[in-house]
């Protein structure tokens, strides 16, 4: 399976493993799967740095540097960007669309515990559950 990694599990898989259930921990160790982040996610950890809402043990470059080993980049491309304006979501989050379209173009499977991205029609999720 390729598994494209919302923002928040990323952080809990590096920092509070204990917040990912049990079915998410074992697809992410599984080695028959990839696991794929989106450099949107990248600037989301670096925006929340900034703002204080959470804490990195290291230097930020340090840190994502250490947190995308063994990660495939998903790139953010012209056709995720038109995907992720025409998606129904019910709110504007720039970040969780282009997640949800990244996972659309590219035929990943968005692991998130975020109610409102689960259930997005042809848009594969794992539930953190």
């Amino acid at each position: 399976m390729k598994l494209l990694l919302d923002t928040h599990i990323w952080i809990w898989m590096m920092q509070e493993p204990k917040r990912l259930s049990r079915r998410v921990q074992e697809e992410i160790q599984d080695t028959a799967n990839d696991l794929w982040l989106s450099p949107i996610s990248t600037w989301e950890v670096l925006l929340l740095h900034a703002k204080q809402k959470i804490q990195l043990h290291l230097d930020p470059a340090a840190w994502i540097s250490t947190a995308i080993a063994g990660c495939k980049e998903a790139p953010l491309t012209h056709e995720i960007v038109v995907v992720a304006q025409r998606l129904p979501l019910p709110h504007l989050d720039p970040a969780d669309r282009f997640l949800a379209a990244t996972a659309k173009v590219l035929g990943l499977t968005l692991v998130t515990a975020d109610q409102k991205l689960l259930g997005l029609g042809d848009i594969r999720t794992l539930a953190n559950r």
